[in-house]
This record gives C-alpha cells, sequence and structure tokens, in this order.
C-alpha cells in the first residue's frame, strides 16, 4: 500500500512538473512570436481594419440571412478570404463565396471527375457577392484551372448579374467563365495594396494569443462545453490541444455569453485539430446569434486540420506565413484570414467558403492598421487573352477590350433592377456523388434543431458536371 501511494505521488509530481513546463515551453513560444513582430502588451480591443472583418460599403445587409439560394440581399465589399501565400481547392470543394485575395497562387483542380468551382457567388451560402464590378478574385501568382475542371466567377438572381473580375500578376490557365461584363486583367501589381495584410494578420493573431482566459472548456464524452464569465465583453478561451481528433468529432457549446461579446478561441497548439458536426446554420441554430462575433486564432500552428460534418460557424485566422489550413468541412461561415495557405478539399461531399462578417473587437497591442486600398488603378491593367476551353451558358475569359478599375468599396454599377438576358439562377459545383448524401447530412442537423430542412433541399447539388 506505502509503495502504491508513493508510485502514485510521484506521478503526480511528475505530471505537476510537466504540467509547468508544458505552461513555460507555451508562454516562452508565444514571447517568442511577439517579439518577432513587435507586439507590444495588449491596450484595449478593436475592430479589425478594413479590408477585413465588418462588412463594407453601401449594399451591406441589415441581417445576414442563413444559408438559402434566394435573391441576393446586399453586397458586402470587405475580404472575406485571404492567403498569404497559396490557395488551392481540390476533390470535391465546391465554391468559395464573396470578395478573395490570394498573395500566392491559385490552383482548382476537382480530380478524379473534374466539375464546376464556383467563385464569389455561392449557389446555396449567404447570396452576399462583392459589388459589381469589383475585383472578385485576386492572386499575386499564377491561376490554375485543372484539366476537366471548370471555375465560374460571378453569377445570376432573378433580378440580375453579380460581376466582377479575376485580376492576376502571373499566368492563368483552364477554363473559366466569366459573368458579364466581368474580366481576366493581367496586373503585374495586383496584390500590390493588400501586401500589408500578411503581416497585419500575423500580428493581430499574435496579440490574441496573449489575452488572458476569462472562460473555460470542457469536455464530457463527446460533448465539449465553451463556459464564459458572463460578464466580459471579450470571452477568450486558450486551448493547448484540440477539439476531437482526426478519427472522432467533439461536438459543443457556448454558455455564460454576455449578449453582443467577442468571442476569442485561441489554439496554441503546433498541428491543431477540430472535428466538430456543430454549426448548421439554418434556422434554430443557436450559433447563428454569435457567428458574427466568433474568432478561432491559431497564432503559432505550423499546420491546422478542420474537419468534420459541419457548416461551421464563425472566423477563422492563422498567424504563422509557414502554416496551412487544411479546411475538409461540408462549409465554413465567417471570414478566413491565413497569414499562410489555405486548402479547400473534401472526399466526401463539397466543401465551400460562404461569406459572412465578423465585426468583433480583438486584443489590440498597437499594430498598425495597413493603408485602405486605392480606388483608382495606379498599375497596368492589361487585359488578359486567355480564353475558355469548352462552351458554356455563361462566356468565357475572352476579355472586354475595355481595361478594368482597382477595387471599389462602393459599387462600380448599380445593381440591376431587370432581369438580366443571362438565365436567372446560378449553375451548382458539382460535388462528384449524387448530391442526396450532403442534402440529407444537412437535413439531418437542421431536424436535430427542430428546423426547416427542406430550404436547403432546393439546392439539388450534383446536378452539373
Amino acid at each position: 500500500m506505502a509503495t502504491q501511494q508513493v508510485a502514485r505521488r510521484g506521478g503526480r509530481q511528475r505530471a505537476a512538473v510537466l504540467g509547468v513546463a508544458g505552461a513555460a515551453l507555451a508562454a516562452a513560444a508565444l514571447a517568442v512570436v511577439s517579439a518577432a513582430h513587435a507586439v507590444g502588451p495588449i491596450n484595449g480591443t478593436s475592430p479589425l481594419a478594413p479590408p477585413l472583418g465588418a462588412c463594407l460599403g453601401s449594399q451591406c445587409p441589415a441581417n445576414w440571412p442563413t444559408l438559402n439560394n434566394g435573391d441576393f440581399p446586399g453586397r458586402d465589399a470587405a475580404i472575406n478570404i485571404f492567403a498569404g501565400t497559396n490557395f488551392s481547392a481540390t476533390q470535391r470543394a465546391a465554391e468559395i463565396e464573396g470578395k478573395i485575395v490570394v498573395l500566392g497562387n491559385f490552383t482548382v483542380d476537382k480530380s478524379p471527375g473534374g466539375g464546376l468551382f464556383n467563385v464569389g457567388v455561392a449557389g446555396v451560402g449567404s447570396r452576399v457577392p462583392p459589388p459589381n464590378g469589383d475585383d472578385f478574385l485576386t492572386v499575386g501568382g499564377n491561376v490554375t484551372v485543372a484539366p476537366g475542371t471548370t471555375m465560374d466567377v460571378g453569377g445570376t438572381d432573378s433580378q440580375g448579374a453579380a460581376f466582377g473580375n479575376l485580376r492576376h500578376a502571373g499566368t492563368v490557365s483552364g477554363t473559366i467563365n466569366m459573368t458579364p461584363t466581368g474580366v481576366v486583367v493581367q496586373d503585374t501589381n495586383a496584390v500590390a495594396q493588400y501586401s500589408q495584410l500578411q503581416p497585419y494578420i500575423e500580428d493581430r493573431s499574435a496579440c490574441a494569443a496573449q489575452a488572458p482566459a476569462t472562460g473555460t472548456f470542457t469536455l464530457s464524452g463527446s460533448q465539449g462545453t465553451f463556459q464564459g464569465d458572463g460578464t466580459s465583453m471579450l470571452q477568450v478561451f486558450n486551448l493547448p490541444g484540440d477539439i476531437g481528433t482526426a478519427g472522432s468529432a467533439v461536438d459543443f457549446s457556448f454558455a455564460g455569453i454576455p449578449a453582443g461579446a467577442t468571442i476569442l478561441v485561441n489554439m496554441t497548439g503546433a498541428t491543431p485539430i477540430i472535428n466538430t458536426n456543430t454549426g448548421f446554420n439554418l434556422a434554430g441554430d443557436p450559433l447563428n446569434a454569435l457567428r458574427s462575433k466568433i474568432m478561432f486564432n491559431f497564432p503559432t500552428a505550423t499546420t491546422v486540420t478542420m474537419t468534420g460534418g459541419a457548416q461551421f460557424q464563425g472566423s477563422v485566422m492563422t498567424g504563422n506565413p509557414a502554416s496551412m489550413l487544411n479546411v475538409s468541412m461540408p462549409g465554413t461561415n465567417g471570414r478566413i484570414y491565413a497569414a499562410g495557405a489555405v486548402s479547400l478539399s473534401s472526399a466526401s461531399a463539397g466543401a465551400e467558403m460562404h461569406s459572412y462578417p465578423f465585426d468583433g473587437l480583438l486584443p489590440d497591442c498597437g499594430t498598425t492598421p495597413p493603408t485602405t486600398p486605392s480606388t483608382t488603378s495606379t498599375t497596368s491593367t492589361t487585359p488578359s487573352t486567355t480564353p475558355s476551353t469548352t462552351p458554356s451558358t455563361t462566356p468565357s475569359t475572352t476579355p472586354s477590350t475595355t481595361p478594368s478599375t482597382r477595387p471599389h468599396t462602393t459599387p462600380s454599377t448599380p445593381r440591376p433592377t431587370t432581369p438580366s438576358s443571362q438565365p436567372t439562377g446560378h449553375r451548382l459545383a458539382n460535388t462528384g456523388g449524387s448530391g442526396l448524401t450532403e442534402t440529407l447530412a444537412f437535413a439531418a442537423f437542421s431536424l436535430a434543431a427542430g428546423a426547416g430542412a427542406l430550404a436547403y433541399t432546393t439546392r439539388k447539388k450534383g446536378s452539373h458536371s
């Protein structure tokens, strides 16, 4: 008995020593990150500076809808997806909504089988595209659409078109269809005005990671709870581990969150995993009311894995420019701000990124805001001559003879009020299956909350190749 007591006490002592050592290493790592980015002490909170964060422009929706395939309820000139290096969409990735800026290369390869990939406008999403005439997709490197894959930029609703440009600094290859009158523009300085965003994201991520926890995360079986303190307007949860494992999902909920408070989840591991089925973004989802205030922050991770069956609610920020954010969920609903690379991929169902704002307040360590992008072009805007290689119901990338201009924070062309000559609706991306699996999955989520699953069945995914 005495020997067993000593052994247990020794184990507890070793665990305590390891816990202290681990905490010291984590603190040291964050200190190194802070020093590298000249991040000072937290001196309050502030919103992310434009063109990040909240919706921009004169046509922002008063209320952001849940997932739908209806008419456009407004426009958003803010960046929804930012990648500090490269972006790739592979396998059955289906669409990315809103304004996208990639400092490196942009690659779409829906093999095996190929199919359609939508950019700027989603068949089902918030249905809030960028303003007409804006650059829907801006790329600092090459744009590559693999053989067998077609990329559509823009789309239509029953009132007309949402059209914008593809601006790139490198080369363009593959089949790309532009909704009129969007054009493909070769511009060697395509991303120059966004060059400050990568270090800005690094610094805001490192600063956020210094925030002391105000709440706790507890796990009971496969259910996790983020328990807030009930009073703080910045609710901070610091997790050194994962939410779920590669092979097992963990669902979670939030409690003790005051109305209007920002929720900051700092995941400080080197290779963190989120595997969850929590979130479906239909009527009845309790995260709908919190979505615009949620930020999951990965300050030092080299690889971030987000998987499971969720339409993930909230925004994501990665602070390491050498990192890779791997998303293989059916959907994300919030901003994606990655200092490094982003990969969107799913072998079993369509993976999508939907446009929803982040209007929360994050810790501020005095980071210099990026310069607001100019509304006029000061660089060459030579239209690309890369045509579509296959016929389509929407025009190809054969450019307009008039060069495009730089992005605007307000629409350059009023939203049409009469039906366009183009087909109404939006071509739906092929997820590689019959489409029934994904529809039933989301129906199950919404039925679990007692809310209208039939609203999602109108998508009829997989109807195009």
